[in-house]
């Protein structure tokens, strides 16, 4: 299947970040690139790599409008317009939602927000939860619902609020095998259902994020002639997993080329 990456949808351009004389992020600049494939709706899936405490959070959070950098730019959207709080849905681990209200009453929080009619409201809100195959649980509370299941809800309180862009912090943590697999497929068939839908995954699971993404960013920081880390991170390499072939596979865990790429990944967090 041809594919071809065409418009820039999100840009970070020059993205430096101190935060009480330290430098956290440093000279940072990527883009997604709106990926095109004949004759099927592809959207983007983007995995962001990296060892704990290197400034992933942080770039996370400038990526959604709630951290202002200490200089650079971030611009989504097509056409491409200054990241504000609102713009990109943020799915956090503990997918918070109140005990006391059913499915349909946690949405419908989410929803109005954005659209103040409530007919219109509620029509958005179950065309989501039935995109996400889970409409036939809008009645229930979230005590009822597996942690898969919150993570949907989680995820369509998200696109209830936010266009086309999701961030989401760690979404295969603590979850068996086969959860992981369903999450997974969640994933690709969210992104896939417009053309415009970009998800950044923020994970330490290596082989999960991999390969679900059609791009990962490898966060890191250099290091002297010495040795000697230098401070504040960047982003150190980027893998076109679709110019790779490594995408869009169901079987793509069984391929060697995946699994170097994967020990090779493995390999640079001890340089990072």
């Amino acid at each position: 299947m041809q594919s071809q990456r065409t418009n820039i949808i999100l840009r970070a351009d020059n993205v430096n970040l101190t935060l009480g004389g330290n430098p956290i992020l440093r000279d940072l600049s990527v883009e997604v690139r709106d990926v095109v494939r004949t004759g099927m709706t592809t959207g983007q899936v983007v995995g962001f790599l990296g060892p704990s405490g290197v400034g992933k959070t942080k770039f996370f959070e400038i990526l959604a409008g709630l951290l202002q950098p200490t200089s650079g730019t971030v611009q989504l959207g097509d056409p491409l317009q200054p990241v504000r709080a609102g713009m990109v849905g943020v799915v956090q681990q503990n997918y918070p939602l109140f005990n006391h209200r059913t499915i349909e009453g946690n949405l419908m929080l989410a929803a109005k927000k954005r659209y103040p009619n409530g007919s219109e409201a509620a029509d958005r809100m179950r065309d989501v939860m039935g995109r996400l195959h889970m409409a036939d649980k809008l009645g229930l509370y979230p005590a009822q619902l597996s942690g898969g299941q919150r993570q949907r809800v989680a995820i369509a309180q998200q696109l209830l609020c936010s266009d086309h862009f999701l961030l989401l912090d760690e979404p295969f943590s603590g979850l068996d095998i086969l959860m992981i697999e369903e999450v997974a497929e969640m994933i690709q068939e969210i992104a896939h259902s417009h053309e415009l839908n970009t998800i950044i995954i923020v994970s330490h699971d290596i082989v999960a994020t991999a390969s679900v993404s059609d791009t990962l960013w490898l966060m890191g920081r250099d290091r002297d002639t010495n040795g000697n880390i230098i401070p504040g991170a960047r982003i150190k390499r980027t893998y076109d997993l679709a110019a790779m072939d490594l995408c869009w596979d169901k079987t793509i865990l069984a391929k060697p080329a995946f699994q170097t790429m994967v020990s090779e990944i493995r390999d640079q967090f001890h340089q990072l």
